[in-house]
């Protein structure tokens, strides 16, 4: 099973285009089961290279096969009576069990720029199980809302899990009350706007609670000892001072058997992030 992971910059290359089938093209090559995707945009003509066009919509025609979601955190009037969205997408071959959406903390900081955030849940019907996958994009500019937002992923694993292994009362048989599995594992996924080594990627992995496996950079378990790939500025550092790793795939420690590949594809150029692709066993 494979999942990948990309902050496509709403299909903006480096070359400033924005080109989505160039995107898609490269999401195709590598065959993924289920795509994460962060700076997804809905009606967004002020980006630069952007157009007044429905990106979830246009990705779903160039990628057939997948079942798709979304989540906007950024959710704007565009001045014409419409609304301007632009978050996170998540495609999957694999069958969708359930999907919430969380906004993630967004606490004032008022010296910076920021926006509000969402992290993205599918759950998927993986090979071994139900798969909660969690995709997300961190606070850039604020290191206040990147802790906090940090701590709120944190309880999310930890309210998944005893989800899955307590589900709540089937009592109730109205539709929307139907209980479907949360599932056991976990993986969360995304641009988390901190380098490998930060506080944010130390705290990400440390002990949540007894009863609750940790999250665990698939990195470490794929390449052990080795530096991690840059995922970041590796073709051009707009936002970084250089290559750096700020993308991430955090594996519930009950997956970590499952774990056989991490890659980085380097040499593409179609946005100012580089894919990262987990394979589970």
């Amino acid at each position: 099973m494979r999942v990948l992971s990309w902050n496509i910059q709403w299909g903006r290359g480096i070359d400033g285009r924005v080109d989505l089938a160039r995107t898609a093209a490269v999401i195709r090559g590598c065959d993924a089961d289920v795509v994460c995707l962060q700076e997804v945009a809905v009606n967004h003509p002020g980006l630069p290279g952007g157009a007044a066009e429905d990106q979830v919509a246009r990705l779903g025609e160039l990628l057939p096969g997948y079942a798709s979601t979304y989540a906007a955190g950024s959710d704007l009037p565009d001045g014409q009576g419409g609304r301007s969205l632009f978050g996170q997408m998540i495609l999957s071959r694999l069958p969708l069990l359930q999907v919430f959406r969380h906004l993630l903390p967004f606490p004032p900081d008022p010296a910076v720029p920021a926006m509000q955030r969402v992290a993205l849940e599918a759950v998927v019907d993986a090979p071994f199980g139900a798969l909660r996958v969690v995709t997300t994009h961190l606070e850039y500019y604020s290191a206040l809302q990147r802790a906090a937002q940090v701590e709120f992923l944190r309880e999310l694993q930890a309210q998944g899990h005893r989800h899955a292994m307590t589900p709540r009362s089937a009592a109730e048989t109205d539709p929307p009350f139907a209980v479907l599995p949360r599932g056991e594992f976990a993986l969360f996924c995304g641009d988390f706007n901190s380098p490998a080594g930060s506080a944010e990627h130390v705290r990400m992995q440390q002990p949540i609670a007894a009863d609750v496996p940790r999250l665990v950079d698939a990195w470490g378990i794929a390449h052990p000892g080795d530096v991690p790939a840059p995922t970041a500025g590796v073709h051009a550092a707009t936002f970084t001072s250089g290559p750096a790793t700020y993308d991430f795939c955090y594996v519930s420690d009950n997956l970590l058997s499952r774990v056989v590949g991490f890659n980085v594809d380097v040499a593409t150029q179609a946005s100012d992030h580089q894919p990262v692709l987990l394979t589970l066993q």
